[in-house]
């Protein structure tokens, strides 16, 4: 089937939600202060388990901070900024951790997810954290369907050692990032992409390649 009939097969049938979801998801960095229902949480992390994960190892952890939850988080933004500030005075180094704290409130719900690589004789450690990464994306986009504004953060702190340790991580286990979750309070930007064609090689033996 041509990609003018694929489209037009989705036109005729409302089109395919999983497409739609695909293409018009965006990252939300500014939602509402509004309580998120347990439910819609509980559909984004059912969404999760459902990625590809080679030899079923399921290495995903995730942790939901809501309320006084997300302190913890704070505090491990605080303490990672303090650790590495240089010849700051007492005030400074307060407004420094006050500032770095609030981050964790940017929205009523933070869901920080790891990887906890299994140690079996095949696993290879690179593939349980492009499992992990396939299970935020359907995390991203279940949040999407929802009607949720979802936002993926990682950066230098996400992977610090205080990070790792504010979360209880041990042995190989890692965070791969933090999902804020609410309700969206800002019009998502126009994002483009550059057609998959320019990115593709295919390989079908007409050409003389085996």
């Amino acid at each position: 089937m041509s990609e003018h009939h694929v489209q037009e097969a989705g036109e005729t049938n409302g089109g395919n939600a999983v497409l739609e979801a695909i293409r018009h998801r965006r990252s939300i960095g500014k939602v509402k202060t509004d309580p998120v229902d347990r439910a819609a949480i509980d559909a984004m992390l059912d969404a999760a388990v459902w990625a590809p994960n080679h030899y079923h190892t399921e290495p995903w952890r995730f942790y939901v901070m809501t309320g006084e939850g997300r302190r913890v988080l704070g505090k491990a933004y605080a303490d990672i900024a303090a650790e590495e500030a240089q010849t700051l005075s007492e005030e400074e180094l307060a407004e420094l951790r006050a500032r770095q704290e609030a981050k964790a409130f940017r929205a009523p719900v933070v869901i920080a997810v790891a990887v906890s690589p299994s140690s079996g004789p095949k696993v290879l450690r690179t593939e349980e954290f492009a499992a992990v990464h396939a299970a935020v994306q359907n995390m991203l986009l279940a949040a999407y369907a929802l009607g949720l504004g979802a936002m993926w953060r990682t950066g230098d702190a996400a992977y610090h050692p205080l990070m790792r340790e504010a979360f209880g991580l041990t042995g190989d286990e890692q965070l791969v990032g933090f999902i804020f979750v609410g309700y969206p309070d800002m019009t998502p930007h126009h994002a483009k992409r550059t057609p998959a064609a320019a990115k593709t090689v295919w390989l079908d033996g007409s050409d003389g390649t085996q």
